[in-house]
């Protein structure tokens, strides 16, 4: 598996291609990915959002209509998508596949689940491709996705923060702003979030 990242927009929100078995799998493409995109994905099967956040789908609608290929969204946030909750002008698009929460789907025969995360935002999950979780805003390296914005929920997010302290195992994390971490390096600070929630 090759992953390709770029920070995108006033926030530096990581946009992702992860090619695997010669697939491109685009995650969150944020303010101004389009360019970036067209120019490094050589065989794009899919958009993934892992939250509905606009500066992680911004560029979902332009991607659309260039590539023509589907958006998988968790479902909890699919309205974000179409409604620009925020009224920062998102330029709106449409799921073409409401994922449910921890479900497992196939996509040109790469296999792929989307952890369900809430507390960020009601359907923030942690797409996993292999050995790595493509996490968004759920956890950063030593640090976690805010839980103070509209839709945000905190005991959601403290339940998700124990759910990924009893999750088997290690994958490599890569945020949706930062540098990438481990589940077993966070692991050591999840119950110092839990508690300070």
């Amino acid at each position: 598996m090759q992953i390709q990242m770029q920070p995108m927009g006033p926030y530096q929100t990581n946009c992702y291609i992860v090619t695997t078995d010669g697939k491109d799998f685009i995650v969150d493409p944020g303010v101004g990915a389009t360019e970036w995109v067209l120019e490094h994905a050589r065989n794009p099967v899919a958009i993934l959002n892992t939250h509905g956040h606009f500066d992680h789908v911004w560029s979902n609608a332009a991607l659309k209509k260039a590539l023509n290929v589907p958006i998988y969204c968790p479902e909890g946030d699919v309205f974000m998508l179409e409604k620009d909750p925020f009224g920062q002008g998102t330029p709106p698009s449409r799921a073409d596949v409401a994922v449910a929460p921890d479900e497992v789907v196939t996509l040109d025969g790469v296999k792929m689940a989307f952890w369900h995360f809430p507390g960020h935002t009601p359907g923030c999950s942690a797409i996993e491709i292999e050995d790595a979780w493509f996490c968004g805003d759920f956890l950063f390296k030593g640090s976690i996705g805010r839980v103070d914005f509209p839709y945000s929920d905190p005991k959601a997010m403290k339940r998700s923060l124990q759910k990924a302290l009893e999750y088997p195992g290690n994958v490599t994390l890569y945020p949706g702003h930062g540098p990438r971490s481990t589940l077993e390096a966070e692991k050591k600070v999840i119950p110092y979030w839990i508690n300070a929630i």
